[in-house]
C-alpha cells in the first residue's frame, strides 16, 4: 500500500502528494497513489496528445462508486507553475482559466486531485478556432458484438481511404472506439463538423443494419453501434490516448494498429471486456513495446479540399 504523503520534485517543481492510500477503485483495491503513479510512467507519451490544449479534469475525490464532477475553471489553490489559458466555449460564454498540462509536475498534480479521467479539447494554443482533427466515436448499445463493432469501424477506415485520407483508431477505454483522421490545422470547428456528418452518413448507409445515427439512447438498436459524429465542436472535448477510465479494472484509452482491429473482431467477448484489456497495470508494459502508435510518425495531417472533391465523386454516384 502506498504511503499516505509523500514530497517529491519533478523536473524542478516541489509537489506534496497526499492520501495516497485512498483507494479508487474498491474491487480492484488500486489507489490514488497507483493513479498518480501511472500518470508519471507513461508522460512521455500521454504529454504530447495533451501538450497547449485546454484541460478538464474529471475528479473522483471519493472513487468510482460515488460522486465525481468535471473542473473547468482553474482551481484558486493551483501551483503558480501551471500554466493556463483565457477562452469561452463560443460567443455567448463567459471566459473560463483552462489549465494547460504540459510537463509531467503538472500531470502528477492533477492526478493527486484524484483527476482519474483528462478531457482536451481538439484544438491547442495558439489556433484554438481550428481543430486538428476529425473523430468518430463509435458507441456500442446494449447487444452490441465485438464483431459489429469492428466491421463498422473498418468500414470508416476503408471509406476514408477510398477518398485519400488515413485514419488512426483507439479504444474510448468503455466499450467503444474512436477513429480519428490528423488534419492540417486550417478549417473551422463547423467545416470539420460538417466533413464528419456527411461521412458518418456515407458509412451509415453502407451499413443500416449495423449503425445507428440516432442520439435518443431508448431509441437506438439494441444491436447496432452509435456513430457520433457531433462530438467535435469549440470547447467539446475527448479523452486523450492513454487516459485512465471510471471503470472497474482501470482501463486505458489505448492506440491500435488497424491490423490488431481486425483481430479483436474474432473475440467472443463483450466489446467492454475486450477493450478493457488494456489497463492501468500493463499499458507501460504495452507502450515500451509498440511506442506511441499516434506518435509524430503516425500522426500525419491532411487536408480535406482533396477528400471532399474524390467523396463527391464517389460517394454520390
Amino acid at each position: 500500500m502506498a504511503a499516505a504523503k509523500s514530497e517529491v520534485t519533478i523536473g524542478g517543481r516541489k509537489l506534496t502528494l497526499s492520501n495516497l492510500d485512498k483507494v479508487l477503485w474498491p474491487r480492484d483495491g488500486y489507489t490514488k497513489g497507483d493513479l498518480i503513479a501511472y500518470y508519471r510512467s507513461v508522460a512521455q507519451w500521454i504529454l504530447p496528445h495533451l501538450e497547449n490544449r485546454p484541460l478538464t479534469l474529471q475528479r473522483w475525490p471519493d472513487g468510482i462508486d460515488h460522486q465525481a464532477f468535471f473542473e473547468k475553471q482553474a482551481p484558486r489553490f493551483k501551483p503558480e507553475w501551471v500554466p493556463t489559458i483565457a477562452l469561452s466555449a463560443d460567443e455567448s460564454s463567459r471566459k473560463i482559466s483552462y489549465m494547460l498540462c504540459n510537463d509531467e509536475a503538472t500531470l502528477a498534480w492533477c492526478a493527486n486531485l484524484a483527476s482519474i479521467v483528462l478531457h482536451v479539447w481538439y484544438s491547442h494554443v495558439p489556433t484554438t478556432d481550428v481543430p486538428d482533427y476529425a473523430l468518430f466515436d463509435l458507441d456500442t448499445c446494449e447487444k452490441t458484438t465485438m464483431k459489429t463493432l469492428v466491421t463498422v469501424a473498418l468500414a470508416f477506415r476503408d471509406a476514408l481511404a477510398e477518398i485519400g485520407l488515413p485514419s488512426l483508431v483507439k479504444t474510448s477505454g468503455g466499450s467503444g472506439l474512436h477513429v480519428v483522421i490528423p488534419l492540417k490545422p486550417k478549417y473551422s470547428y463547423d467545416t470539420v463538423r460538417q466533413f464528419a456528418e456527411v461521412t458518418a452518413r456515407h458509412v451509415g448507409a453502407q451499413l443500416p443494419g449495423l449503425t445507428t445515427l440516432e442520439r435518443t439512447i431508448s431509441r437506438r438498436p439494441s444491436t447496432a453501434v452509435y456513430l457520433d459524429w457531433v462530438q467535435v465542436g469549440r470547447g467539446k472535448t475527448v479523452v486523450p490516448p492513454y487516459a485512465v477510465r471510471a471503470r472497474d479494472g482501470a482501463p486505458v484509452s489505448m492506440p491500435l494498429d488497424w491490423s490488431e482491429v481486425e483481430a479483436l473482431g474474432k473475440k467472443r467477448a463483450s466489446p467492454e471486456a475486450v477493450i478493457g484489456q488494456w489497463n492501468l497495470k500493463n499499458a507501460v508494459k504495452r507502450l515500451k513495446s509498440t511506442g506511441d502508435l499516434w506518435g509524430k510518425k503516425s500522426w500525419a495531417p491532411a487536408a480535406l479540399e482533396p477528400a471532399l472533391r474524390k467523396a463527391q465523386r464517389a460517394w454520390t454516384a
